[in-house]
């Protein structure tokens, strides 16, 4: 599915190239047209503006949505796991999804990226795309609601995922990801207090589970079975699962 692709590259931090690829994109979405008029026609305006625009001012925009602001982190696994340590044992299960879908991503960012993991669904038949994205669907959710607010042209991106995915989406679960705080990139306070680090602990058990041969030779044991809610049935397509857990760590918890 090409108009994942582009929702990839929409996603991505604005270039000089993803500027030059503007006509070619909006023939995508128009070719493959899996998505409503309106829902394109939204996304195309998010091409013309970043068109149209400076570079540098579309480039600094981006850094203080998507890298400055937690609550608009791209990385999917911040919204479910925060920092818990399952967040780690996440990470190995959907390189493992990855791996057994034969794909290798051939940039440095971790596996949870979400335009690494569109890149990724846009090699899947449809059936098996529109399964894969509906998994985080509750986070796209989050995240279109958290944009909507600021007014952002990215919002379309977020909208256009939920329509793809054809998700009957957890309003519960999306109450409580829009209840984490969700501070302007420019409040540094709150910024900070919402990046802080969580407690690192020591003492006698403090990394029983997971320093030591032992606890990695488990994680290493784990890591060659699929994880549950990743398991994939033969014939179907890989799935992932994205469950909001009210267990993870998060800073003020």
């Amino acid at each position: 599915m090409k108009t994942l692709k582009v929702l990839s590259a929409l996603l991505s931090y604005p270039t000089a190239e993803l500027i030059a690829a503007h006509d070619e994109l909006c023939l995508v979405l128009e070719q493959e047209a899996v998505l409503p008029k309106p829902h394109r026609k939204a996304l195309q305006n998010l091409l013309d503006d970043l068109a149209s625009g400076d570079l540098m001012d579309a480039q600094e925009r981006y850094i203080l949505l998507f890298d400055r602001t937690r609550s608009l982190s791209l990385h999917l696994f911040e919204h479910v796991h925060g920092e818990s340590r399952d967040r780690g044992q996440a990470m190995v299960d959907l390189i493992k999804v990855y791996e057994d879908g034969g794909y290798s991503p051939t940039t440095a960012e971790l596996p949870d990226f979400l335009p690494l993991f569109l890149e990724f669904a846009s090699t899947r038949t449809p059936a098996q795309a529109i399964e894969l994205i509906g998994q985080p669907s509750h986070v796209f959710a989050a995240l279109r609601e958290r944009l909507k607010k600021r007014s952002s042209v990215y919002e379309a991106v977020f909208a256009a995922l939920i329509q793809l995915s054809q998700a009957k989406l957890d309003e519960d679960m999306i109450a409580r990801l829009l209840a984490e705080p969700d501070p302007e990139p420019d409040d540094l306070e709150a910024l900070d207090a919402a990046w802080a680090e969580e407690e690192v602990l020591f003492g006698p058990g403090a990394a029983a589970d997971s320093c030591g041969k032992d606890g990695l030779s488990a994680k290493l044991r784990q890591a060659r079975r699929p994880a549950s809610g990743l398991e994939i049935a033969p014939g179907s397509g890989p799935r992932t699962t994205f469950a909001y857990s009210s267990n993870a760590n998060r800073p003020g918890d």
